[in-house]
């Protein structure tokens, strides 16, 4: 589960790394899915807001840690609120976790809240 507090430059790579437990690769298939395209709010471009970050993800994910740059170090503040906000929220169907939209927006994100 993610960290409650907003980390700092110094930090926010390790809490980027624990909060995204998804491979660049396991993510990059996900957002193919039908599943991940059906959730989340639209960002303008018949995109979603969480696709597009699941995408500069992917990006981040496939840079050394020196090669970031400080639009990357913005977005994995943002990952990170997003995660914590939205790991704690739950879905309303606890029956349901495996496909909940829930759990697809968190994905979108990076984040599989059922991955140990």
């Amino acid at each position: 589960m993610a960290t409650s507090h907003t980390p700092d430059a110094g930090d926010i790579y390790a809490t980027f790394k624990q909060d995204v437990n998804m491979t660049a690769s396991e993510l990059e298939k996900w957002l193919k899915t039908d599943e991940s395209k059906s959730v989340g709010q639209d960002s303008g471009d018949g995109t979603s807001i969480g696709r597009h970050s699941g995408e500069h993800i992917v990006d981040i994910l496939h840079k050394k840690k020196a090669d970031l740059t400080p639009a990357d170090e913005a977005h994995m503040h943002k990952v990170h609120s997003y995660v914590a906000r939205h790991s704690v929220q739950g879905p309303h169907d606890k029956k349901d976790i495996e496909t909940s939209r829930w759990r697809y927006s968190l994905m979108n994100w990076g984040h599989d809240p059922l991955k140990k």
